[in-house]
């Protein structure tokens, strides 16, 4: 009877961990081109909450797609991207303005996590600084983008994985058949932070990244994010 009841007890410690296992992280972003999905990893942890609590506090509500290039990415976040109310002029409405310069007043330390989180189609990562201002890569505080990127051939991905490797950084099979099968954009792999990823409205992603936008890559009809919210 202690025999069983020891082999029962090494059977539920075994499984414990397996049934507390955290689970994943959502957030559902209401757009006015429609829903996009995302998800957000664990691996991640300062990037998962920080956007977790922005989500939580309202921040992205309203505000703007303010940058969008096509067959590269969706970006948004920026507080000086902002409608008050749906329907209602922006904050700053100046079109000679470019938009993006506003976050929380502070950055995140990178969190790079290769080959596990890469510029896929449909990663979500975090904007931030150029390497001259900022050469420890610190993400913003609250922007982000959406990566749709290009497809690409066996020819044109070896030349990118060349250029890569001369930089330190290595494709894996993985990330090569993702980015061949799925595309991408590998050129950002180990500069910007990946924390999570596209499970529903590609489609409307590939929609915003195919607006018209102004010589700053603001789209000429604003795509709005009504709501940020997390599941």
């Amino acid at each position: 009877m202690q025999r069983l009841t020891a082999i029962g007890l090494i059977l539920l410690l075994t499984l414990a961990p397996a049934a507390a296992k955290r689970k994943a992280t959502t957030v559902r972003l209401e757009t006015t081109a429609g829903l996009i999905r995302v998800e957000l990893s664990d691996e991640t942890p300062r990037h998962r909450d920080n956007f977790v609590k922005l989500c939580r506090q309202g921040f992205y509500d309203g505000t703007l797609f303010h940058r969008v290039i096509k067959d590269f990415m969706i970006q948004g976040g920026s507080c000086d991207a902002r409608v008050t109310q749906q329907g209602d002029s922006l904050v700053s409405p100046s079109r000679d303005k470019v938009l993006g310069d506003c976050d929380p007043g502070y950055t995140l330390p990178a969190e790079f996590n290769l080959p596990w989180l890469f510029h896929e189609r449909g990663a979500l990562a975090a904007a931030r600084e150029s390497d001259d201002v900022n050469p420890e890569m610190r993400s913003s505080g609250s922007q982000f983008y959406i990566v749709y990127g290009r497809s690409w051939g066996e020819n044109s991905l070896g030349k990118m994985r060349a250029t890569l490797d001369e930089k330190g950084i290595e494709m894996n099979r993985e990330m090569w058949d993702a980015y061949l099968t799925r595309g991408g954009a590998p050129h950002l792999d180990g500069t910007y932070t990946v924390f999570g990823h596209v499970v529903e409205g590609m489609k409307v992603v590939k929609q915003i990244q195919a607006v018209a936008t102004d010589k700053d890559d603001r789209p000429l009809e604003d795509v709005v994010l009504l709501r940020a919210v997390v599941e």
